[in-house]
């Protein structure tokens, strides 16, 4: 956690650093997301993860907080999909996961 804050601080940005306990920072503040599922450690997931970041970028959400929400989503959906596929989970079911995890 504390690489990540003083990196992010260091560049000016922030951070999202995926794991099994996502690290996000902005440099002086530092988050923790927990959702997610072990089976999510394969091709595809990560760039569903800067996917959603992305587009809750492109609304103008504050970097921060959207990478703290992408981070979440993602995550949340990951669980979903692990619940009815277990290993056999692909990004694609991730994207598809979404609208129930935002409703």
């Amino acid at each position: 956690m504390k690489i990540v804050r003083e990196e992010a601080n260091r560049f000016q940005t922030t951070i999202l650093l995926k794991g099994a306990t996502d690290i996000i920072s902005n440099g002086r503040e530092v988050a923790l997301n927990e959702t997610g599922s072990p089976f999510m450690t394969k091709g595809g997931c990560g760039d569903t993860l800067a996917g959603i970041c992305g587009a809750l970028l492109a609304r103008g959400i504050d970097p921060f907080i959207a990478a703290q929400a992408a981070a979440f989503i993602n995550g949340k959906a990951g669980e979903i999909v692990t619940e009815k596929t277990r290993e056999g989970l692909l990004a694609t079911e991730l994207i598809k996961a979404i609208p129930e995890v935002l409703h």
